[in-house]
């Protein structure tokens, strides 16, 4: 077959693929995934090498999915694998790094033969447990375990399976569901897979397999030969639990893979913060193709010459039992650690220093003592702002590296009896620079009167803010307190009273480059929407006092300035 029709077929794949994920999008009962988009969905040969993923989803999740199918082969065994099976597990070791993210496997059969399958991820609100939260000491604690099993066999759903669910979780009608959308929208892609191999009348995907992977590797082999072979070290502190993190990175390139050892990252955290390698794996390897190699397409052979190593019970290599539920605050940091190494070696590619891991909360709302009312679990994703970038400024309230979107306020408030009094942008967050750091986001949170809630916090950058790069300024810390004033932690449940609520200010990202080598205009331009302040104006970028009170003034009475 010609490489012009193995061309058009893999772009039906990466097709295929991104039906499957809106397919989940459309019927998930989880707002993380119909709103936030904090889900992953593939296609794999038969040996289980990853060959296209969906556009849609989140390299944590599909980077890390790219390992899991072998490990379905191996605990299913290729003699169990039947047309009409459906697999399942929340392993954070043999999925996507800790028990909220369900992980569901579909052989694929195309006239009787197995010719590959299809996988997909999806986070869902609640486990069981203690609850999405980093308060647990070990991972028997953050929820029910499900081992990579049957979910159907042979076109019969397991319903021990699903009685056992439903009786260990506080959202058992969301969780089944999302089960069920997860083996649905793997369904969909079979179904335009076997359309597919109908229409190039293929057997099998051998010849487009090989074609898919050979190619992305010599092109991935390509860019990194093209590189200077060489060494270097990158660091970061972050806030962790009780106590500062030290993420350590020495990524070393040679002619044919590049390598990040993390050997001197701090060790096992006693809460749920740590690490599965296979996630750690997952954002080293896409903060390199993001600088690297970013329009080669994501899949086995163009992930493979990316290696990681991390000695065994350090933070970001976890093993069994350790605690993982928020595995991401620690992930998410992986690409701005890498990439202070990477910055020695390629000078003015990579960006400054952004918020990094998300910033959710979970809110788990009850009656409050005295009144009726309803029990509920809102999870909701914020972020803060990304670092400057070498010739643009950092984006506002966007999650690097996650991709996952800022959840809606008529989204949350709709799945219980919560209330965002305030959400809007955090002037003067961004940091200072040549090109001026993103925005994070101030936010208000509430209940329904008559409610209690348990306020369950997943930040970071609260002692640690974003460092800038090439000479830009840090981006602002988060801020956490209730609304007299009384200061929270950035991490754990924290109680919250009936008639309070919680003050959040998101953290920004870094500048790059000096704040003197900034335009002129473009600091204009940010005071007049409001993204610096004055004092800023003045202190940061050098503007002469009565020049801003000039511009304030001419937008006040509705002049162009």
């Amino acid at each position: 077959m010609s490489n012009v029709a193995y061309q058009v077929m893999w772009n039906r794949l990466i097709s295929i693929v991104e039906e499957q994920a809106q397919a989940l999008v459309r019927t998930a009962f989880s707002t993380s995934v119909r709103e936030a988009g904090d889900l992953s969905a593939g296609v794999y040969n038969a040996d289980g090498l990853m060959l296209a993923q969906a556009v849609t989803g989140t390299p944590g999740h599909v980077n890390a999915m790219a390992d899991a199918v072998a490990h379905f082969i191996r605990r299913v065994g290729r003699e169990n694998i039947f047309e009409g099976d459906v697999y399942i597990t929340n392993d954070p070791w043999e999925g996507t790094g800790h028990l909220h993210d369900i992980t569901v496997v579909t052989p694929s059969f195309h006239n009787g033969n197995h010719v590959g399958f299809f996988a997909c991820t999806a986070h869902v609100v609640d486990i069981g447990g203690r609850g999405f939260g980093a308060d647990a000491a070990s991972v028997y604690e953050e929820g029910i375990y499900i081992p990579i099993m049957k979910f159907v066999e042979r076109g019969t759903v397991d319903e021990t399976l699903i009685r056992i669910v439903r009786g260990n979780v506080r959202e058992p009608d969301q969780l089944v569901g999302d089960m069920y959308a997860l083996a649905t929208c793997n369904e969909i892609g079979q179904r335009r897979l076997a359309e597919m191999m109908d229409e190039f009348d293929l057997s099998d995907l051998g010849g487009i397999g090989d074609f898919i992977l050979d190619n992305s590797r010599r092109a991935t082999l390509e860019r990194i030969a093209g590189l200077p072979q060489a060494s270097a070290d990158g660091g970061m502190t972050i806030d962790g639990f009780d106590a500062p993190i030290d993420l350590r990175v020495k990524l070393t390139i040679e002619k044919d893979r590049m390598i990040c050892d993390f050997a001197g990252t701090s060790g096992l955290d006693k809460k749920g913060i740590n690490v599965p390698l296979v996630y750690t794996k997952a954002y080293a390897c896409y903060a390199l193709k993001c600088a690297i190699a970013p329009e080669i397409p994501n899949n086995a052979a163009s992930l493979a010459p990316f290696e990681v190593t991390a000695p065994v019970n350090s933070i970001v290599n976890a093993v069994h039992p350790a605690p993982v539920a928020l595995r991401h605050i620690i992930g998410h940091m992986i690409p701005d650690t890498v990439y202070d190494a990477l910055d020695e070696i390629l000078p003015a590619t990579v960006p400054a220093e952004g918020a990094g891991c998300l910033c959710n909360f979970q809110v788990s709302l009850r009656p409050a003592p005295g009144h009726n009312g309803t029990r509920s679990e809102v999870l909701t994703f914020n972020s803060g702002g990304a670092g400057a970038r070498p010739t643009v400024d950092g984006l506002n309230a966007t999650a690097f590296p996650s991709g996952v979107m800022t959840m809606p306020i008529e989204a949350t408030e709709h799945t219980g009896p919560v209330i965002i009094w305030r959400k809007e942008l955090r002037p003067d967050s961004g940091g200072a620079g040549q090109y001026r750091g993103g925005l994070g986001q101030y936010m208000e949170v509430g209940a329904s009167s008559g409610h209690e809630f348990d306020f369950s916090a997943m930040f970071d950058r609260v002692d640690h803010p974003a460092r800038g790069r090439q000479g830009g300024a840090s981006g602002a810390p988060t801020t956490i307190a209730r609304d007299d004033g009384t200061p929270m932690q950035g991490k754990g449940k924290q109680f919250v009273a009936d008639g309070t609520r919680v003050v959040l200010g998101l953290p920004g990202g870094a500048g790059y480059g000096p704040a003197a080598g900034r335009d002129p205009e473009l600091v204009k331009r940010d005071l007049i929407r409001g993204y610096i302040s004055a004092e800023s104006a003045v202190r940061d970028y050098g503007f002469d006092p009565q020049t801003v009170t000039d511009i304030l003034e001419t937008v006040a009475r509705g002049e162009t300035a």
